[in-house]
């Protein structure tokens, strides 16, 4: 279930300035929601341009599929950022994660779609589906973090995410991949 939307009008901060806030609303401790909270506040004010971060030809996306660039892993591992980069058309499969994950769009529009595991564990409810323009900061803990992100729109999407935790280590933040049928309860944009 989604902690937080919010819009934030904040584009030239540092990913050394994020990083800082992050550890600060990381280092408060309590919940896994708790921490999602903070830090979608800290990201909402802190939201780099995209150019601030990756390079022309990083920034183009790659067409075998939506691109995931870390640029900051805490060193106790508590927390990561990464830059991902969606051309036209890349989704991901709906799945869920392994900690929080927060995140915030820099560039273009976001559709996500979250779901819900029914009692029995074999189908998938689609609850919202909403667009995330630029400036959109959202959070998530799990349970309750299960969805899908695409680009539906013309050009190239980035976004900015933040997980609690070491995808240096891990390598992804995706705990499991669904590919259940999906039952459709929807409210927000169809």
């Amino acid at each position: 279930m989604p902690i937080t939307a919010a819009r934030s009008a904040h584009s030239a901060a540092s990913t050394t300035d994020l990083a800082a806030a992050v550890r600060a609303a990381v280092g408060a401790g309590g919940s896994a929601s708790g921490v999602a909270a903070r830090v979608a506040t800290a990201l909402a004010r802190h939201l780099p341009a995209p150019a601030q971060l990756l390079t022309g030809p990083q920034l183009a996306g790659d067409p075998a599929g939506y691109q995931t660039h870390p640029v900051h892993v805490e060193p106790d591992g508590s927390f990561s950022i990464a830059v991902m980069v969606w051309r036209p058309g890349q989704v991901t499969p709906i799945h869920d994660h392994v900690s929080w994950c927060v995140t915030g769009v820099l560039q273009g529009v976001e559709y996500e779609e979250i779901f819900s595991l029914g009692l029995d564990g074999s189908t998938l409810t689609e609850l919202v589906r909403r667009e995330n323009p630029p400036g959109t900061v959202a959070g998530f803990a799990p349970p309750g973090d299960i969805h899908r992100v695409r680009n539906c729109g013309d050009g190239v999407a980035v976004s900015m995410h933040v997980y609690g935790a070491d995808l240096a280590r891990l390598g992804s933040s995706i705990r499991r991949v669904y590919d259940l049928p999906v039952q459709r309860q929807l409210t927000g944009p169809r």
